[in-house]
């Protein structure tokens, strides 16, 4: 007979940056700088992504569109992908993700997409240890301490 199962998953939620950690306001801050860079002549909403590495290191992305959609990436995989490629001994430790709309940054946290989830995933069973997530908007902020938490279903079966 089918059962039904509940699945819950753990969030945190500030409503400000002064309620977090002086490390995740730092690497907030950095995403929404990265926002500069995003290549956006489509869409005009600019997402920022910074990565902190385990060894303190900190590596940033933005999306980048291009007219032979979908062929674009997100902020988060541009950053992950750069830092795996580019340290690929480091775990990584926490993301954090913004995004600035009309120039301003969205009230409301921005959440990754299918796919920055998946990747995030197997970075965090990459680096053997949970990976953290920052969702910042300026009226609230979300975290996650586990990738698992955005991807409760996920394709692990590698």
């Amino acid at each position: 007979m089918m059962e039904s199962k509940t699945i819950t998953i753990n969030v945190l939620e500030a409503n400000g940056l002064m309620e977090l950690q002086q490390a995740d306001r730092a690497l907030l801050s950095l995403a929404r700088q990265a926002c500069s860079g995003a290549y956006t002549p489509f869409s005009h909403f600019n997402v920022g992504a910074a990565v902190r590495l385990s060894d303190g290191t900190v590596v940033t992305g933005s999306n980048q569109e291009n007219a032979a959609y979908p062929s674009g990436l997100c902020a988060e995989r541009t950053a992950l992908f750069y830092a795996q490629s580019q340290y690929p001994h480091l775990a990584v430790e926490a993301l954090a993700v913004v995004a600035v709309s009309e120039g301003r940054q969205t009230e409301d946290p921005v959440y990754p997409c299918g796919a920055c989830r998946q990747v995030m995933l197997e970075c965090q069973k990459r680096g053997g240890k949970p990976l953290r997530v920052v969702m910042g908007g300026s009226q609230k902020i979300q975290i996650v301490e586990n990738v698992i938490d955005l991807l409760p279903l996920a394709f692990d079966q590698f």
